[in-house]
């Protein structure tokens, strides 16, 4: 709740703003309406220049402080006349105290200029056009200093035009003084020596002379050459040790056969690049071999069979379908996965990408140095190739919890489990899933709708941990009403090995225990599986020995370059986020930083990253969500749209979920959005498009969507923020003006 001094303040703050805008304008037009124009000027100066003189001999000081108290007032309202008074300083108070009293009155003026933009105008422009400033603002905070230095040195930029611009940036007041104060002391230099032989000069053409305003362009280009030489010293002293190949094999070597390392490949091979791909395993890597692809496959056969047990749902009289009958079909629902898998691998392939001009090699690379790679065939063959750039891309592996007993009951992950699974007869009666993130909950959904019976362990308090508790709250009601056992807040302590099962059961019956609230349960299994988040492959392809640091994932720049800017990483490797489509994303930045850094770099672009889970119903996000606003204290504003009052998810029996935008208060900017609800995955694509480019609620809700349709969901959503920011004094005056028209 806003305090009532808050209140008060708001009143004085924006009178305050209005007077320094009638304080500047006032003087602008006192200025064009008086005889200031007149005395600033090069004549004027030249006439009364020996009176001038005479009155800084008489009085030495006031001179001083009423030409430092002039020119601040000059320079801070912006009025014309700073080149005039630097002439001035030099003419009447020599080079030397001409310079410091310049130096330190226009660098002051200057600072008064900016403070005054950024009180009149910084905050609403910050505030309107924060997310789509957010990039200046990080170039600002990192480079400001250096920017302004480069612009002070050339007088071409308009003095007044930099303060203004600057006050509207968030560059500290400090940084714009001191860079503002050495950036304008060479010219400073030339025009109050000019003002010194104040007597020789005619006209400023003599001063501004094309010759002269090109040295400090020149002159500008300086801190952007010495920024050139610093970034060539550091490469140097970090390549030292090494010996750079005079000539190359290769201009790109991709470690690892993924969705960051075929995508880097292909835009390398595009560009016309000699490149080379080093593929251990299988090309697809983890998405199209254990992952995204065939665990799509398996969701799909496991809503047919939902679907087909709930048929009565949809009028249609049928012999029941019990989990049996579901669970004797699993051999043919594996395959049917496999088969997927099959039909997606030539898009990922050898072929595709050798004809697409990617030399593939089947093997294990290892980095020598930072421009060799020593890559061993899966015959044991080895070459050597050397390379202007790496891109390590190689992916993660799942994390396997340090359980006591855990590696003698035979724990699957999601590399292992789908050759175990297809070698079943039928499905497995009993399951335990440790996990209770994305992974584990499309598992332990799918699975169970496919006839086992399954049973989630969660060590946090509840599923879907990343997601808003209504989000998780929807899913978890929909997984129980299938059969899955949730146990949230039980923390797996041990494995225990078992006897051989009975008749009906696969394998052993293994057991895990769990405690809960101090207690300890026991649950048999017939098969385990480890869902508890995935670790970077980081060992064996030579960063230790060449000091790239790693943690968690490889050490990056906001550009993915390593310690050696010609050795970048991108995807599952690098971080922060684990998803397939973030590792195209990145791959993008890391070929065309690898293959032309020397010239410009791009730094990857984060702002808007949307996922999904795709359980049944599915949970997709981009942007905030109401924990994380919470978390980070962002004021925001929550509209819903219950998908029970959706026509196509009445028509389709899909009515759980729904649509949940986060935008700023009072506005409808979109900070966010979660889609609980059948499709969830494709629908978000609106709001991801939506907040790319900066468009509103009020722009989905001016959008034909075709009716009836889910996507229609998104514009209901946008109606409810309209509908509670109806202008209620406006409609209620509407609504007099249509009584008194009835008469």
């Amino acid at each position: 709740m806003n305090s009532p001094t808050a209140h008060s303040s708001r009143p004085l703050s924006l009178l305050m703003k209005l007077l320094v805008v009638v304080v500047v304008f006032a003087a602008l037009w006192v200025y064009a309406r008086s005889d200031a124009s007149q005395w600033l000027s090069l004549a004027s100066l030249k006439a009364h220049a020996a009176g001038l003189a005479s009155w800084r001999v008489d009085q030495p000081w006031a001179a001083a402080a009423t030409f430092f108290v002039v020119y601040v007032l000059v320079t801070a309202v912006s009025l014309p006349g700073a080149v005039w008074l630097t002439l001035a300083g030099g003419a009447l108070f020599g080079l030397w105290q001409g310079l410091l009293l310049v130096s330190f009155a226009s660098t002051t003026g200057a600072t008064l200029a900016m403070l005054a933009a950024r009180f009149v105008l910084g905050d609403t422009v910050q505030r309107r056009f924060g997310e789509r400033l957010r990039a200046v603002n990080d170039g600002i905070a990192k480079d400001g200093a250096f920017y302004l230095f480069s612009l002070r040195l050339v007088p071409v930029f308009p003095f007044f035009l930099i303060n203004l611009l600057m006050g509207l940036t968030q560059l500290k007041a400090r940084t714009f003084y001191w860079a503002s104060q050495v950036g304008m002391l060479p010219g400073t230099v030339v025009y109050v020596l000019a003002g010194t032989q104040l007597a020789q000069i005619d006209s400023l053409s003599g001063i501004a002379s094309p010759g002269l305003l090109g040295s400090f362009v020149l002159l500008a280009l300086f801190p952007w050459v010495a920024k050139w030489f610093v970034a060539q010293w550091q490469a140097k002293r970090v390549y030292s040790g090494y010996s750079r190949p005079k000539q190359f094999d290769r201009n790109m070597v991709v470690i690892g056969g993924g969705a960051a390392g075929l995508v880097s490949a292909y835009i390398a091979a595009a560009v016309k690049a000699k490149v080379t791909l080093v593929e251990t395993h299988k090309m697809g890597g983890d998405c199209l071999n254990y992952g995204c692809v065939p665990s799509k496959a398996l969701i799909k056969s496991a809503k047919v069979a939902h679907q087909m047990r709930y048929a009565h749902t949809y009028g249609l009289n049928h012999a029941a379908v019990d989990h049996a009958q579901v669970a004797a079909s699993f051999p043919d629902v594996m395959k049917r996965v496999r088969q997927v898998v099959t039909a997606i691998e030539p898009h990922d392939s050898t072929e595709r990408y050798t004809a697409l001009g990617v030399d593939v090699v089947q093997g294990y690379a290892r980095i020598v140095d930072p421009w060799t790679v020593e890559i061993t065939d899966t015959d044991g063959g080895v070459q050597t190739l050397t390379t202007r750039a790496i891109i390590i891309a190689t992916g993660a592996r799942p994390f396997v919890p340090p359980l006591p007993g855990i590696d003698d009951v035979g724990v699957l992950t999601s590399d292992t489990m789908w050759d175990a699974l297809a070698a079943l007869p039928s499905a497995p009666q009993r399951v335990v899933v440790l996990g209770g993130g994305p992974i584990g909950c499309e598992l332990s959904h799918a699975l169970a709708r496919l006839g086992s019976g399954v049973t989630q362990v969660e060590m946090g308090t509840r599923i879907l941990p990343r997601e808003d508790e209504d989000a998780s709250e929807v899913v978890a009601a929909a997984m129980q009403r299938d059969g899955v056992t949730i146990l949230a807040g039980h923390q797996a302590v041990r494995c225990e090995p078992g006897e051989p099962s009975g008749p009906g059961h696969q394998g052993r019956a293994h057991a895990i225990v769990v405690i809960h609230n101090g207690a300890e349960k026991r649950i048999e299994f017939d098969v385990l599986i480890a869902a508890v988040g995935r670790n970077a492959r980081l060992s064996g392809f030579g960063l230790e020995a060449l000091g790239i640091e790693v943690g968690r994932v490889v050490q990056t720049n906001g550009y993915l370059q390593t310690k050696y800017p010609n050795i970048l990483a991108a995807g599952d490797v690098a971080g922060p986020y684990q998803f397939t489509h973030t590792a195209s994303h990145q791959a993008w930045f890391a070929a065309v930083n690898a293959l032309f850094g020397d010239f410009k770099l791009f730094k990857v672009d984060y702002r808007v990253i949307p996922w999904a889970t795709f359980t049944d119903p599915e949970v997709a996000r981009v942007g905030l969500s109401e924990a994380e606003a919470a978390a980070q204290g962002i004021a925001v504003e929550v509209t819903r749209f219950e998908l029970h009052e959706l026509d196509r998810a009445i028509t389709d029996s899909a009515t759980a979920g729904f649509v949940k935008v986060l935008t700023k208060p009072g506005k409808d900017t979109i900070l966010g959005a979660t889609i609980v609800g059948a499709g969830g995955g494709d629908l978000l694509t609106e709001f991801v498009l939506a907040m790319k480019y900066g468009l509103g609620l009020n722009k989905i809700l001016g959008t034909i969507h075709t009716y009836p349709t889910m996507g229609e969901a998104n514009k209901y959503a946008a109606g409810e923020w309209k509908r509670a920011h109806a202008p209620a004094a406006v409609l209620r005056w509407v609504e007099k003006f249509h009584t008194w028209r009835r008469g």
